[in-house]
């Protein structure tokens, strides 16, 4: 008669095995194979064993092998297995990330999994697992504008420095207009959210007129100082600088980052400014809007209150957003910037030296 290879088990061997065999949370498998591994340190043979825990002796003797071979992590994992071999060979493979990269389909502009296998003769399935291993999104693309500025990196040193290290007894403002802010009103009133159906909006509306709204973003506490008009000409422009000389201590000096409009560059803007020496104008390079802090609460301004809101007139949407800013200022949170001004021009030049090798 054939004996089994004993198993010989140490005090924490034993004492892991037996807190698995009464977890509750243990898998099936594993409390299984921690009483294989006892019985058979308590000297059961592989047959009895079986018969004890109704399975096969062949399953009974592979655990024991298994423990005996690698030891305790053996019962967590099943051992590897080859899987079914490979249909696509490695070349083919390659050849369709070339084709997805390199070839555009006819009468079209980005590859579908369903063109691909038409053209390449596999299976929806398999082009997806061959993009999904590659990374590869035919169907997405992203915009971007790089700055021919040629004062790019010192605008951009000066604006994140301010960011990163303000002055002494100064306040950096973040400068913009949102102009054009419409006053939309539905055609239809809509359904209310309810379980298991989304709330209804009509895709039609009615205008009832623009707004533009002026705010300064304090990049130290987040406040926002604001003003809303109905136009944006550089008159409206210096008015919302003297209402932000009005509400800013006196004392303190004032640096505001504002884009390269041109009411912001207007000789009368420029003669008022030069009669008030605390403003201190630092322009952002063109076509570089990300680098004003207050797009970002432009942004929160038009998810939170614009893109879904109702208004039947521009008082209702002036009065809005004043609302919004209110309660905003309440519990002001600012956005904290973390890029260095060296990680962004390194960032431009890849992208430069990308754009040029195309």
């Amino acid at each position: 008669m054939r004996i089994a290879p004993p198993v010989v088990l140490s005090t924490e061997d034993r004492q892991v095995l037996e807190t698995r065999t009464r977890a509750r949370r243990a898998s099936a498998r594993s409390v299984e194979r921690a009483w294989i591994i006892l019985l058979a340190a308590d000297g059961w043979q592989d047959q009895l064993i079986a018969m004890h825990l109704q399975m096969t002796p062949e399953k009974v003797a592979r655990w024991r092998r298994r423990f005996l071979r690698v030891g305790l992590s053996a019962i967590d994992h099943d051992a590897p297995r080859p899987g079914r071999p490979r249909t696509i060979t490695v070349a083919q493979e390659r050849a369709v990330v070339r084709k997805t990269t390199q070839e555009l389909p006819p009468q079209a502009t980005q590859w579908s999994t369903r063109t691909m296998a038409a053209a390449t003769g596999y299976s929806e399935k398999t082009i997806r697992r061959i993009w999904h291993r590659h990374g590869l999104k035919p169907h997405l693309t992203r915009t971007f504008k790089i700055s021919r500025d040629p004062a790019f990196a010192e605008k951009v040193e000066a604006i994140v420095g301010l960011y990163l290290q303000p002055p002494e007894r100064a306040i950096v403002l973040c400068v913009d207009e949102k102009s054009q802010i419409q006053a939309l009103d539905r055609t239809q009133p809509g359904l209310p959210l309810k379980p298991g159906r989304c709330g209804t909006m009509t895709h039609d509306y009615k205008r009832h007129g623009t707004a533009t709204l002026f705010a300064a973003l304090n990049t130290l506490d987040g406040t926002v100082i604001s003003m809303c008009n109905d136009r944006h000409r550089h008159q409206e422009w210096l008015k919302f600088l003297r209402v932000i000389d009005g509400a800013t201590p006196p004392d303190k000096d004032l640096y505001l980052i504002v884009d390269n409009y041109a009411t912001h560059k207007h000789p009368t803007v420029r003669r008022w400014l030069t009669k008030h020496p605390r403003f201190h104008v630092q322009f952002t390079p063109t076509s570089s809007s990300w680098l004003n802090m207050v797009e970002r609460f432009f942004r929160d301004l038009t998810q939170r209150r614009l893109r879904r809101g109702v208004f039947h007139n521009v008082a209702g949407l002036t009065s809005a957003i004043a609302a919004y800013i209110d309660q905003h200022n309440e519990e002001p949170k600012p956005f904290i910037w973390t890029a260095s001004a060296k990680d962004i021009l390194a960032k431009v030049v890849r992208a430069r030296a990308a754009q040029n090798t195309q």
